[in-house]
């Protein structure tokens, strides 16, 4: 086993604490309604990649930027004000000049309802030939970000390597750059068949996150991730919440990729759409760490829970020496969030803190 201790790069050596490479897409929200009926929609910005980048600024108050491109239009701008609501810095994203039908370059849109009770969530994306989709690896300078700029902790994820080979190449150009200057590099392997199954199917998803996860140094994902985009063998298929099985799971990736040095996972049974239960898992230094469980959780929107737990990890690992408390941050972030609308997090340091504590949800004036 390779050394597992974390070196993170000091915060007076580095513009940046975290930085994200990935996709951001307009998404549509019905609210209460169905996609297939609706007469309004609010609007986020969204994406698995930035999602995390942007909680580590809003809730969590470190310094992050977002690597993407978008297609110099209205859409593009819309969503460049609301990165910019949320903190997130944007000199690193890439502007291409648009064709007036997106024939070249488009931006993503992401159409998403909640789900309710026996109703499941449904997500419909309009992202063919988007504009980070077509990037390759050269068309960002990855040693001026990591090498001149300085980066402390790079994040990237599955869903953007999925979107074209031409994503999955820049993903790795990245990551080793990312690691030539000492960054640490985190990644959610976060599989989507909607986009595997138009880019070579599950043999594919596995080839290409095999090829990545071995420069990694923090591994995230849940069960289903693990089996499907790395072919670790899962023999719960969700029947029960065998926490037995996710600790399986997760020593056989350390075993086939001993440069990991932490391996977490955000845990889900989906009791009903707006009632889960939730906790989180995270290997680190031959030990897996448990949160508390938060059982009947009430969800009012089940996007970016994931993320929200990738985020609270991640701030739990760069400003803690203590695994259990960094496991406990992302879980009980990840459960505050399935609480608000949006891809994004609405919450706070000190809410994630009175979560963690047990504290009454009763109302606070």
């Amino acid at each position: 086993m390779e050394n597992t201790k974390i070196k993170i790069k000091a915060k007076d050596e580095c513009i940046f604490d975290e930085v994200s490479l990935g996709e951001v897409m307009l998404r549509f929200d019905p609210g209460e309604s169905r996609i297939r009926t609706a007469r309004n929609f609010q609007v986020w910005e969204g994406g698995g990649e930035y999602n995390v980048a942007r909680a580590l600024k809003k809730c969590f108050k470190l310094r992050t930027s977002i690597i993407t491109a978008f297609a110099e239009n209205e859409v593009g701008l819309l969503l460049e004000d609301l990165i910019m609501q949320g903190g997130v810095d944007t000199s690193l994203i890439k502007w291409l000049k648009f064709d007036g039908i997106g024939k070249e370059y488009r931006n993503g849109l992401n159409f998403t309802e909640r789900g309710y009770g026996i109703r499941g969530a449904v997500g419909v994306s309009d992202r063919f030939n988007t504009t980070i989709s077509k990037m390759k690896e050269n068309d960002f300078d990855f040693d001026y970000i990591f090498g001149t700029l300085g980066v402390r902790w790079f994040h990237t994820g599955g869903i953007y390597s999925a979107l074209s080979n031409e994503s999955a190449h820049t993903v790795i150009k990245a990551i080793k750059t990312a690691k030539k200057y000492g960054t640490i590099v985190s990644y959610d392997l976060n599989y989507r068949a909607s986009l595997w199954n138009n880019n070579g199917g599950i043999n594919k998803a596995q080839e290409t996150n095999k090829k990545i996860v071995k420069y990694v140094d923090v591994l995230l994902g849940n069960e289903e991730d693990f089996s499907l985009c790395l072919g670790i063998e899962n023999t719960n298929k969700y029947k029960n919440f065998d926490i037995n099985n996710y600790k399986n799971i997760i020593e056989e990736v350390v075993k086939q990729y001993q440069n990991l040095k932490v391996v977490a996972t955000s845990l889900r049974k989906v009791n009903t759409a707006s009632n889960n239960d939730w906790t989180g898992l995270c290997w680190k230094d031959g030990k897996i760490y448990k949160a508390k469980d938060y059982s009947n959780l009430e969800v009012l929107d089940r996007v970016g829970g994931g993320d929200a737990f990738a985020s609270g990890l991640i701030y739990g690992l760069i400003t803690t020496e203590d695994t259990q408390k960094a496991v406990e941050i992302g879980t009980a972030h990840g459960a505050l969030v399935l609480t608000t609308p949006g891809d994004n997090s609405m919450q706070s340091l000190t809410e994630i803190e009175e979560i963690i504590c047990g504290n009454s949800p009763r109302i606070k004036r």
